[in-house]
């Protein structure tokens, strides 16, 4: 690999823009280049980033993402089923398959890039690891 200027080794300790971050794990890109995947599958974060070499091994999402994106889907959805009883009134088996079709399909597509501005904000944050300067030996 060839260090230049952009190259997370050779980064200057200065703040990252948490925005930018977050908007690049949103698309689900390294944080630190934007350029690399940052998923090796659905939600499995890469050790490293595949242009860059940013170290992503390090970040802690946990429970995180399956919470905000339950926050997030929840305001979309209700609100929807709300506004489709009130106009429509369809019958009980309709709203199951309908909102269950609707929930599930917006969880399973907003998980990645959810999990994603999460890594994404901890990196910017020099969170668990992504601050070069704090790192310990063997890490």
């Amino acid at each position: 690999m060839t260090l230049t200027l952009e190259s997370p080794a050779l980064e200057l300790p200065g703040p990252r823009s948490w925005k930018q971050a977050m908007w690049r794990g949103f698309t689900c890109s390294c944080p630190a280049c934007g350029q690399g995947r940052m998923f090796g599958s659905y939600l499995k974060v890469a050790d490293n980033c595949p242009s860059c070499g940013e170290e992503l091994h390090h970040q802690r999402a946990d429970d995180a993402p399956p919470y905000f994106t339950m926050f997030i889907v929840g305001h979309i959805v209700i609100p929807m089923v709300l506004v489709v009883e009130r106009l429509w009134s369809p019958s009980l088996p309709v709203h199951f398959m309908l909102w269950t079709a609707i929930t599930l399909s917006l969880t399973f597509a907003l998980m990645p890039a959810v999990k994603g501005a999460i890594v994404g904000l901890q990196w910017a944050l020099r969170m668990h690891g992504f601050d070069p300067a704090h790192r310990q030996d063997g890490e």
